[in-house]
């Protein structure tokens, strides 16, 4: 589903600010896989998923979505294929417009535009239904403004409108890290749940070891802008937090200092 080959990305090339982000970067996700992807602080995480989204462009290599290179492709032109929700609950919806509204945008996405906002009658009772299956009771107030919401609630409603579509991709930018404990655990809770009832193709940046190791079918370690751990299946649903400790030391060569990869 995912094929991104050998990508290089330096910023900043030949200035004192250099910075090489990305350096011979490959990772391929089969249709259905859930990704957590963890690493430290500019070890390439949000490089590598803003690549994939086309906000900027690579210097090298290639990125394929479901057969489709699109490695050349402007961002919007790529949002046809991409689901993504961001760390900041306030992106990803319009805040002074109701809950219905966003859902109904969302619901179009990909079809031809129009200038009606609100949802039809039996459209109306499919937001309810998608809202009541949160458990967030979201589902009697479909005229509330979004803005109104908290911060979960919020980021919940753009998880909805970013699978409604059914992308190829969804890209999950530490969508939790800005929410307290009980409520990031309830969203990420909704996550698992429509991720794997839809079966979506994932990837999900973390700062939480034991989330990381929680979550999805498989599990990639960055560092130093490339990949250096990447278990699945039974290797991964066996391993411990001291375990991926003792990995990261053996495939870097140093210790982990990062309080917030540390997380449990």
């Amino acid at each position: 589903m995912l094929k991104v080959e050998h990508v290089f990305k330096t910023f900043n090339p030949g200035t004192i600010t250099e910075k090489k982000a990305l350096k011979d970067l490959s990772i391929h996700l089969a249709p259905g896989d859930f990704v957590t992807v963890i690493g430290g602080n500019g070890a390439g995480k949000s490089t590598m998923m803003n690549s994939i989204c086309g906000t900027f462009l690579v210097d090298k290599g290639s990125i394929t979505i479901d057969g489709t290179d699109i490695t050349s492709w402007p961002e919007h032109r790529r949002a046809k294929f991409i689901g993504r929700v961001f760390q900041d609950p306030m992106m990803g919806t319009a805040a002074g417009m109701q809950i219905e509204e966003n859902l109904a945008i969302a619901a179009r996405r990909n079809r031809r535009p129009t200038f009606a906002w609100s949802a039809p009658g039996n459209q109306r009772e499919r937001f309810r239904e998608m809202l009541a299956s949160l458990g967030l009771g979201l589902e009697n107030r479909l005229e509330s403004k979004v803005g109104l919401l908290s911060g979960g609630q919020r980021q919940a409603v753009t998880l909805l409108m970013a699978t409604m579509a059914e992308p190829k991709l969804l890209l999950l930018d530490e969508h939790t890290a800005a929410l307290d404990p009980k409520t990031a655990a309830k969203v990420l809770e909704i996550t698992n749940n429509i991720v794997t009832e839809r079966k979506l193709t994932t990837l999900m940046i973390t700062h939480n070891m034991r989330d990381a190791l929680a979550l999805g079918n498989r599990l990639v370690m960055l560092h130093d802008g490339h990949i250096i751990i990447d278990v699945a299946g039974e290797e991964k649903k066996n391993l411990t937090v001291p375990d991926l400790l003792k990995m990261f030391e053996k495939a870097a060569g140093s210790e982990m200092t990062n309080d917030r990869l540390l997380l449990s």
